[in-house]
Parts: structure tokens; C-alpha cells; sequence
């Protein structure tokens, strides 16, 4: 396996732990699923649409999210948003996320002296 694969692998292992916690901040603000995917494309979460939308319905299913449909316009679209439920796990990932970063640091600086 050439080393971009081998990278490209691991970046992708790691990308993968984050997405549910970006998806939920991302979704703070109401969107529908291919607006979601493009957000989270422009900010360093490429996510493919076979895997984002099955997370979306996992994500509702245990309460993390809530949705509704618009039929507004001439296509009807389901949005999601955030639920309180959601907030609260978001908040303890996020939390978590920041003591990995915090450990890695620490690692990182541990080892270079």
C-alpha cells in the first residue's frame, strides 16, 4: 500500500469520529441534507452522501436531532436541527474533543523536550 493510501486511510478513520459532533454543530441552524453535506465539505468534513444521510437518520432515530419537511417550494425537503437532547451529548463530545486535544499536546511537547 503506497503511503498515500496508508494516509489517506488513517485521515479518514479520524475524520470519521468527528462528523457526528460537526454535524450537530452545523445543524444548530436548520439545513437539509445536501446544503449539510456541502457545509461540511467547505469546512473540512468531507463526507460522502451514502454515509451522511444514514448518520442523519441514526442521529434523529436517538433524538439528536429533530426534523420537518418544507414543502414550500416545488420539491418538498426534510431539515434537520439540533435537538436540546443533542446540544447536551454535543456539548460533552465537544468537551471530550478538547481533552484529546489537550492530551496530544501534551504528548506532542513531552516527546520534543
Amino acid at each position: 500500500m503506497a503511503n498515500d493510501d496508508i494516509l489517506r486511510t488513517h485521515l479518514q478513520e479520524l475524520r470519521r469520529g468527528t462528523v457526528v459532533a460537526a454535524s450537530l454543530v452545523a445543524l444548530r441552524r436548520p439545513d437539509y441534507g445536501y446544503a449539510l453535506l456541502q457545509r461540511l465539505t467547505e469546512h473540512g468534513f468531507p463526507v460522502d452522501a451514502n454515509t451522511l444521510y444514514p448518520l442523519l437518520r441514526r442521529l434523529e432515530e436517538q433524538g439528536l436531532l429533530t426534523s420537518e419537511w418544507n414543502t414550500d417550494e416545488s420539491r418538498p425537503r426534510k431539515f434537520y436541527r439540533t435537538s436540546d437532547e443533542g446540544e447536551s451529548i454535543l456539548g460533552r463530545l465537544l468537551g471530550d474533543l478538547a481533552a484529546i486535544q489537550t492530551s496530544m499536546t501534551g504528548l506532542i511537547e513531552g516527546v520534543d523536550r
